[in-house]
């Protein structure tokens, strides 16, 4: 019976190891706001979705505290009280990108300039 169980564990868990490799192996940029976008707009229901929305929003909250600590009196944007979702808010990013016709700008550029239209300080 304890054998079964390790074998039936173990079976699991290779059964498991394709989608964790491809998770793994993805190749995950975004140095154009189109590329960004295109990983903000994953559902993360698949290990390879879930791996391009983290480095999304991992990506977004780089870039936010570095324009904070670049330039701190003056800011780029407000968020309201309460905060949005950041996975919304990321989701509303993607769909400004494919509508705005920048996704060959700088991801970076074109996400502080979405959060400045979208959020903008009064």
């Amino acid at each position: 019976m304890k054998r079964l169980f390790v074998l039936a564990a173990l079976g699991t868990a290779l059964g498991a190891m394709p989608g964790l490799a491809h998770a793994q192996g993805a190749s995950l940029h975004a140095r154009t706001a189109g590329e960004l976008a295109e990983l903000c707009s994953n559902s993360g229901k698949d290990p390879a979705g879930a791996a391009k929305l983290n480095f999304c929003l991992g990506y977004a909250q780089g870039t936010f505290d570095g324009e904070v600590r670049r330039s701190p009196d003056k800011k780029p944007y407000c968020l309201p009280n309460p905060a949005p979702q950041r996975t919304a808010t990321m989701l509303d990013f993607a769909g400004w990108v494919k509508s705005s016709g920048l996704a060959a700008n700088p991801s970076q550029e074109a996400l502080l300039r979405f959060m400045a239209q979208k959020f903008p300080c009064k």
